[in-house]
């Protein structure tokens, strides 16, 4: 007799063995297939969470005042000494409102500008205008004179408020901005100047009382809530508006890196800028906790973590190598922070950061304050910014393209349509403008706005916004940062990335920083590189040791040619290097007062550029 149930039994038992089997081969040739699946996922939770809010035109004010209501007595931000809870910035912020009300000079829709610094009076001041229906443009607190006008003039705003610490910024633009009819506030207690008015002294005569939701009855998820200024490392300033729903994908950024109920997070980046503001908007989206600092500091960096007990920080930029480079000490790793979130760390940088100051989550981000795309390192890949992934290109849709870097723009097909960069090529990264993904633009910038559109990208009648960034997407499917466009130079018939060049640069015993660019060189074609750099404390330049370094580490064409001896790099508030001074004054002694070494192959050396050198490279004398 034959055991039918035991034939079954044996048969499901192969049946399940193959499908783990199956299971198995996919998840070792797609390891990061389901974290991938997960990932879109969240986008679209978030996406369909966004159009609800739409249709209810429910802000982050509103998420705000939900949780004053529900957790009042919540701290919301510890700065230096003092806390402030949810209640109490309910309170200062109705009490900041009613002053730009009292005044009348501020109406619904109208912009006031904000040359505030990290402080908890930036957040009241944000709020308070949103309350009235209005909104703010943050304006760098570095900038001055022509800069600060400029900034000021095409935010459209006819109030300023500054903190009292850059009063003497304000005075020096004050002629201009009292022949523009324009209302000073200071928020110092006091203020001598004439034209100015104290904001400190006005707020703390106002009501506290809760102000009526129809003073911004007319807001919409597509009204602006704030202006934020691009950094400028190639010019002016440029205003990006940022709408209320655009607020929200940014604030949704901690909820898809992990952050919960539960956690602090340490804000040191500038509230001016994307990031810092990122940082509180976001916290209030989780109903978290901030620990605000004036300023970054890298001394002071970990014990403050470890006073606020901050489970989440914040990096951009340099930051993260800022830190690796304080002096090592016993309580390295005695904090609780669990989570980093951040963009431009370098993968040098990422592992001596996790070596020395423990199993930090690093969740690298790529995203510009203007536009309308991001991505997100959710897998943990070192140096990576995020993954090429066929869901994330159907729902979200962007491409990386062939781009010409000597003619400076992207490579067309026969039919004049773009074309992907292969695997492991550079190519510009573009993201298609719809009405799920909009482009807001610059504000009062018409020009600028249409200069980061690509037309007629992939079909006719399609819109792309051109990020002006080069990426290279590997065999695994990981993105990688490479350049700005306008980084990148082309010498000796191949392409440089000053930023990889750098990198390698950093790396050498001497140097402690380094910035590339490419320098004209009469009759030559393209641009030679140059490398400004500053050197580690107590060491001298060792020329010997470095032309080793970039012979070792670096192709012939991306060598810098010169070598420019620094204190210190110019860097602009959240630490981008600034290049356009360094370019226009090239590598001529004359208008140079820093040593400068000149690449000598034959002496396998660099030695100091002299005039003779110099002219001698000017004539075609002497071969770079």
């Amino acid at each position: 007799m034959i055991d039918l149930s035991a034939i079954r039994v044996e048969l499901s038992g192969c049946f399940l063995l193959q499908v783990a089997i199956v299971l198995l081969g996919l998840f070792f040739r797609f390891p990061y297939f389901i974290q991938d699946v997960q990932y879109v996922l969240a986008k679209l939770k978030v996406r369909r969470c966004l159009l609800k809010y739409m249709q209810t035109n429910f802000t982050i004010l509103e998420r705000f005042l939900e949780a004053a209501r529900t957790q009042p007595d919540k701290p919301f931000i510890h700065f230096k000494d003092e806390t402030f809870t949810y209640r109490d910035a309910d309170a200062l912020s109705n009490k900041a409102a009613r002053v730009f009300l009292q005044s009348g000079l501020v109406k619904q829709g109208d912009t006031v500008a904000m040359l505030v610094g990290n402080e908890p009076m930036f957040v009241w001041l944000w709020l308070g205008l949103v309350k009235i229906g209005c909104s703010a443009a943050f304006l760098n607190y570095n900038i001055r004179s022509k800069s600060l006008l400029h900034c000021f003039s095409c935010s459209g705003a006819n109030t300023l408020v500054a903190a009292a610490e850059l009063q003497d910024a304000v005075e020096e633009v004050l002629p201009s901005l009292l022949e523009q009819q324009v209302s000073v506030y200071i928020l110092a207690d006091g203020c001598k100047a004439a034209g100015v008015e104290s904001f400190r002294e006005k707020m703390s005569q106002a009501s506290s009382e809760p102000l009526s939701r129809d003073l911004r009855s007319h807001l919409t998820l597509q009204s602006p809530a704030a202006y934020i200024y691009t950094s400028g490392t190639t010019g002016l300033p440029k205003a990006a508006v940022i709408t209320h729903a655009r607020l929200w994908v940014m604030c949704w950024i901690q909820l898809l890196t992990g952050v919960n109920s539960r956690d602090v997070i340490y804000v040191s980046l500038p509230l001016y800028h994307s990031a810092g503001f990122m940082g509180v908007t976001g916290a209030i989206e989780r109903g978290i906790t901030v620990a605000l600092r004036s300023k970054f500091s890298a001394s002071q960096f970990w014990d403050d973590c470890r006073k606020y007990n901050a489970t989440v920080i914040q990096y951009i930029g340099e930051t993260m190598r800022y830190l690796c480079n304080t002096p090592k000490v016993r309580r390295d790793r005695s904090h609780k922070v669990r989570l980093a979130i951040g963009n431009g760390i370098r993968a040098d940088v990422w592992r001596d950061f996790i070596s020395r100051f423990g199993n930090v989550e690093i969740r690298e981000l790529y995203g510009a304050t203007e536009g309308n795309f991001a991505l997100l390192n959710y897998s943990g890949k070192i140096g990576a910014i995020g993954r090429d992934t066929f869901l994330n290109k159907r729902f979200f849709p962007h491409a990386v393209i062939k781009y010409n870097v000597e003619r400076g723009e992207p490579v067309r097909d026969s039919s004049g349509f773009c074309i992907e960069a292969d695997k492991g090529e550079p190519g510009l990264l573009v993201s298609e403008i719809s009405v799920r993904a909009p482009f807001s633009g610059y504000v009062r910038d018409l020009q600028q706005t249409e200069r980061k559109k690509l037309h007629n990208v992939f079909k006719r009648g399609d819109v792309y916004f051109n990020t002006g960034d080069l990426m290279r997407i590997d065999e695994d499917h990981f993105i990688y940062f490479q350049d700005r466009v306008g980084d990148t130079f082309r010498w000796k018939g191949e392409n440089v990335a000053t930023t990889e060049v750098a990198d390698v640069i950093s790396l050498a015993g001497c140097v402690k920083e380094a910035t590339v660019y490419g320098v004209k060189v009469p009759g030559q074609e393209g641009r030679a590189g140059m490398a400004a750099v500053t050197l580690r404390d107590g060491l001298k330049f060792d020329s010997v040791d470095v032309f080793k370094h970039v012979e070792n580490f670096l192709p012939a064409y991306a060598r810098p040619r010169f070598m420019r001896i620094q204190s210190s790099l110019d860097v602009t508030g959240t630490f981008k290097h600034l290049k356009v001074k360094l370019v226009e004054e090239g590598f001529n002694p004359n208008l140079i007062t820093d040593p400068v070494y000149f690449l000598d192959e034959k002496e396998k050396n660099y030695i100091p550029l002299m005039m003779d050198i110099f002219n001698g490279v000017n004539l075609g004398e002497i071969k770079i």
